[in-house]
């Protein structure tokens, strides 16, 4: 079945133990073996749509197939083909990974981020819960909308209205998009305890954090 994961359904099903007890994984991968006919569906859906086989987050929504192929379909407009393109995104979505210390999230995407060309300081300071210094007009403007989103539950008029401008309100409504998007993902993977397969690639825990 290549459309069904093969080494992350090994990483994701390892128990990660330390001398501190480490949540364990709440929702296992479904086996090829168990598979219904609306699982092999969707999966089969989802290799086709993105030449890839399931892992992470879509691993978990397997488990309910109708969603996962919905969740798909957006993911893959709000990923590659928004108002803001692929570099924005990518700085967007670590911003929301870092808010939902999210690991699994950051882990795929900070290298994707530096490939897109986000600054290893900009990258950094949002690991690291910092506002970044150094950014472009674009990157501020997305950077602004999207944190006062994530903080704040709501966007002030500045932030909004400059989005507008430069994006127009598709741009406005893709940003807010791909913000609800991956924090959807990074709600399931925290539901789930969804473990990455290096522990030493986790995310700097706030006091926040729980």
């Amino acid at each position: 079945m290549q459309y069904f994961i093969k080494k992350s359904l090994v990483a994701t099903s390892l128990v990660l133990l330390s001398l501190s007890c480490v949540a364990q994984p709440r929702i296992e991968p479904v086996q090829p073996s168990d598979l219904t006919a609306e699982q092999k569906k969707a999966a089969e859906e989802f290799f086709q749509s993105r030449k890839a086989p399931l892992t992470g987050p879509f691993l978990v929504l397997l488990h309910s197939p109708e969603m996962l192929t919905n969740a798909s379909n957006m993911g893959l407009y709000l990923r590659y083909r928004s108002a803001l393109g692929n570099q924005l995104s990518e700085m967007i979505i670590l911003l929301t990974a870092r808010h939902f210390t999210q690991d699994y999230e950051w882990f795929v995407h900070a290298p994707i981020a530096l490939r897109e060309k986000i600054s290893e300081e900009i990258i950094d300071a949002i690991r690291d819960g910092r506002r970044p210094t150094k950014m472009t007009e674009d990157e501020t403007m997305a950077y602004n909308f999207a944190y006062e989103l994530l903080q704040n539950k709501r966007v002030s008029d500045a932030s909004y209205l400059a989005v507008e401008k430069r994006w127009g309100k598709k741009g406005a409504i893709d940003l807010t998009g791909i913000v609800g998007y991956y924090s959807l993902l990074a709600m399931e993977l925290n539901m789930a305890n969804h473990q990455i397969s290096d522990p030493s690639k986790k995310l700097p825990r706030f006091p926040s954090d729980r």
